[in-house]
């Protein structure tokens, strides 16, 4: 058996504590070496939980050498940084989304680490949850005649006051937080080829990005993908693909638990059968695919994370433009964090 990916973590945030180092600990192949914060006692106190040494500062993980890889679950601003930072320590990288806040700098993170021989992921795990794979197959088997449409909405209530996810210095805003989801579950099953046909972007009151917004993207032969998402709202979390013939709709589209029984619902003109499909663990899965790549160092094809930058960009900017040219649209005009 070849030896595990030794893995430093680079901040203290909750998806780190909740799901990711938990992960790490349990996956043949993966182990958490290194938890890195500019909090000493805080990275003490949680490596102590997985048996692995902490160190004051993220600079000091890169210069381990008994490390291979590094997780950045930091705020959305910092990823670009400290995966180029990772990169060029010779460090594999597997980044929370979006890896960068524009697809000029996802380019270039792309062609360092393939120019370096190395590793870069974006954390996005539902594509690796198996409701999605079945989904597809039934696309292709013709379960609901020629796709036409995909609408995603992915939304979660209002968040506390100091949640980073409010500071536009750290790349907060819910276009980098909850639209990423619905734009990548749009790549994932329609592919290339869309481009921005309208969007929207509004802050809700006192704030300083934005908190709402919804995007249609259109490709040549008319398929459409019409997509929501927000931070200030009753939760939402549905995929739903429209066919010629029926409509198949993915409920907790994206963030499931691993011990779910996922539901697929396939409507049609003969009824509405529920398809029902074994508990699985997209967290695991992500962490597997990432230590495979890592241990073959070869990458999955990097196309859906450049699409996926590509169309974060398109839609901000586009919503920017409307919200200059149009006073009477709802909402304060986006402004881009600076």
């Amino acid at each position: 058996m070849p030896p595990p990916v030794r893995i430093a973590v680079l901040g203290c945030a909750a998806i780190a504590r909740r799901r990711m180092l938990p992960a790490f600990a349990r996956t043949p192949g993966a182990t958490p070496v290194v938890v890195a914060s500019r909090d000493a006692a805080r990275a003490e106190e949680l490596a102590r939980v997985y048996g692995c040494r902490s160190v004051q500062g993220y600079a000091a993980a890169l210069d381990a050498p008994d490390v291979d890889a590094v997780y950045l679950p930091l705020p959305a601003a910092l990823h670009a940084d400290w995966a180029e930072a990772a990169l060029r320590a010779g460090k594999h990288v597997l980044a929370e989304k979006p890896l960068a806040l524009d697809p000029e700098r996802t380019d270039r993170l792309l062609e360092l680490a393939t120019a370096r021989g190395l590793v870069v992921a974006e954390n996005v795990m539902f594509p690796h949850h198996r409701q999605h794979s079945a989904v597809r197959t039934l696309v292709r088997a013709g379960a609901i005649g020629e796709l036409r449409s995909l609408h995603a909405s992915f939304a979660v209530p209002r968040l506390p006051d100091e949640d980073i996810r409010y500071r536009p210095e750290l790349g907060g805003g819910a276009l980098w937080d909850t639209g990423v989801y619905p734009v990548r579950a749009a790549v994932h099953h329609l592919g290339g080829g869309l481009r921005v046909a309208g969007a929207v972007l509004a802050r809700g009151p006192g704030r300083l990005v934005d908190t709402a917004g919804s995007a249609l993207l259109v490709r040549d032969d008319g398929v459409s993908a019409q997509l929501s998402f927000g931070l200030d709202h009753p939760y939402r979390n549905v995929c739903e693909l429209w066919g010629t013939r029926g409509r198949l709709v993915i409920e907790r589209a994206f963030t499931p638990p691993a011990d779910l029984t996922p539901l697929v619902r396939l409507e049609d003109g003969t009824g509405t059968r529920e398809i029902r499909l074994p508990p699985d663990d997209q967290v695991q899965n992500t962490v597997r695919a990432f230590c495979a790549a890592v241990r073959a160092r070869r990458t999955a094809p990097d196309g859906a994370i450049r699409e996926q930058a590509r169309l974060l960009h398109a839609i901000r900017h586009r919503a920017h433009m409307r919200s200059a040219d149009d006073p009477a649209s709802t909402g304060a005009p986006y402004r881009a964090a600076r």
